[in-house]
């Protein structure tokens, strides 16, 4: 599983075979949720409609006409090292005359293991990059889960899970967040998604003021480490992170694109999932939505960006008119530190057996979702530009010089989209291969931490669609 972390993964593993052999009777094991009713979910944010049109972010307008976005995927410490990477080569690469390429992020999504690298990015930006190795990349995490293979784990495994989220949110919160809520990154750029999977629905679950709203509940109050935790948590290794929801404590309607996507049998079958997945919540069918893992829905981080899109009912949206206009060069850069195939038993005629032919299973199911939401990303962000794009064309000559705020030339025509994946396999085989043997831990080595994150950068430099868009700059 690429979302799982090394010695953890084989606990998961165990238990599920020990589980098909009829272990029962097992404590039970569960989190209690954190967060609050509110009658006014988004007080402090912004008005409900204006949430509606932006996704809920609140975020404050783009400032440039060149904007990145970033996503960073699962793979435990080893995807939150690639990610550092990636970003630390941007810091490190001028540009002409744009200022910092770090200044124009404009999203940045994380799950799993790249959430942590997302959230911490999100909190402190550039300052960011001075210590995130040393306050995570190069500690010892995994010293203070459970994670041995005894009879106690395997029965908290089995019962909900090995571990609560209790010291996982601890230990980020002493070395990273410091009890930081998402009052500190609502309305801020870059805008940051932490993505988690709604076991019952079945889907992507996004920290968003949007999703709390729905359960009537104030995300500003909600702690950055509890959506990481949310966010990395392994099944049998972890119990699930838990989200109270309270139809009876506010009168803030669903946006109409919700309502409507959940009776449309003939929306996508991601938007009509979620959309439904939030009538329940606000309906009171979910009383406590069960959060697992990103990556079991979505290991790269993309589904969010592709469902907040789906819902905007202008061809612009969730951009607003004046960034629309000013808009030029979009990137979004796809950080994939996910595994490739691994094992020998493709080259024998038994096998896969045991915690092999678990994983290799689950395996097969996260990569599965990664492509299909990779592509219906692809195909959402060409869609985007072209309605743009045909908005722009159809505006008069006085609205663009109002929306643009300036005179001069100007094509409605010159926008341009490019999604790129920045991942081992472009590091040619054999590095590719060392790259992938690196577990997907907490804790790894510190020269294993090194080796990913300067791979991270260079698979950045290498990237053709990235030196384009620098020469465009």
């Amino acid at each position: 599983m690429s979302t799982g972390f090394g010695p953890i993964r084989i606990a998961v593993a165990t238990a599920l075979l020990t589980l098909t052999l009829g272990l029962g009777g097992c404590a039970s094991v569960y989190n209690q949720p954190l967060n609050a009713p509110s009658a006014n979910p988004f007080h402090g944010i912004v008005r409900p409609a204006e949430a509606a049109e932006s996704g809920g972010t609140g975020a404050p307008g783009l400032r440039s006409d060149t904007v990145i976005g970033l996503a960073f995927s699962g793979g435990g410490t080893r995807a939150a090292a690639f990610a550092y990477g990636v970003l630390d080569r941007m810091a490190q690469t001028p540009t002409a005359k744009h200022g910092q390429l770090l200044d124009h992020i404009g999203v940045i999504s994380g799950v799993s293991g790249g959430s942590i690298m997302a959230a911490y990015y999100g909190l402190k930006g550039p300052a960011a990059l001075t210590d995130f190795r040393a306050r995570y990349l190069t500690q010892d995490l995994m010293s203070q889960l459970n994670t041995s293979l005894s009879l106690g784990n395997i029965s908290r495994a089995l019962g909900g899970g090995a571990n609560t989220d209790t010291a996982l949110r601890d230990w980020f919160n002493a070395h990273l967040f410091h009890d930081a809520t998402f009052g500190s990154l609502i309305g801020k750029r870059p805008v940051t998604i932490i993505n988690a999977s709604d076991i019952y629905n079945r889907t992507p679950f996004l920290f968003s003021p949007q999703t709390f709203a729905a359960a009537c509940s104030d995300i500003t109050q909600y702690p950055i480490a509890a959506a990481v935790a949310a966010s990395a948590a392994v099944p049998g290794a972890f119990a699930p992170v838990v989200i109270e929801t309270f139809p009876e404590q506010c009168q803030t309607p669903l946006p109409n694109w919700i309502t409507a996507a959940a009776n449309n049998v003939d929306a996508p079958p991601l938007l009509r999932a979620y959309a439904r997945g939030m009538t329940d919540i606000r309906s009171g069918r979910v009383k406590y939505v069960k959060l697992f893992d990103g990556g079991l829905t979505d290991n790269l981080g993309l589904s969010g960006i592709t469902i907040i899109r789906a819902g905007q009912s202008t061809p612009y949206g969730p951009l607003r008119p004046e960034e629309a206009v000013n808009l030029r060069r979009l990137m979004f850069l796809v950080v994939d530190a996910g595994q490739g195939p691994k094992g020998d038993w493709s080259r024998t005629l038994e096998g896969p057996a045991g915690k092999d032919l678990v994983g290799a299973v689950v395996d097969v199911l996260v990569d599965a979702n990664s492509q299909a939401t990779y592509t219906a990303f692809e195909a959402t962000m060409k869609a985007w530009r072209e309605q743009i794009v045909k908005w722009r064309c159809g505006l008069k000559s006085a609205e663009v010089s109002r929306l643009r705020g300036r005179g001069g030339p100007w094509s409605c025509r010159d926008l341009k989209f490019t999604v790129a994946r920045i991942s081992f396999d472009q590091l040619g085989p054999e590095r590719a291969k060392l790259l992938n043997a690196v577990p997907t831990s907490f804790t790894l080595p510190a020269d294993s931490v090194d080796e990913v994150a300067k791979a991270g950068g260079d698979a950045l430099s290498a990237n053709p669609a990235f030196q384009r868009f620098l020469s465009e700059m």
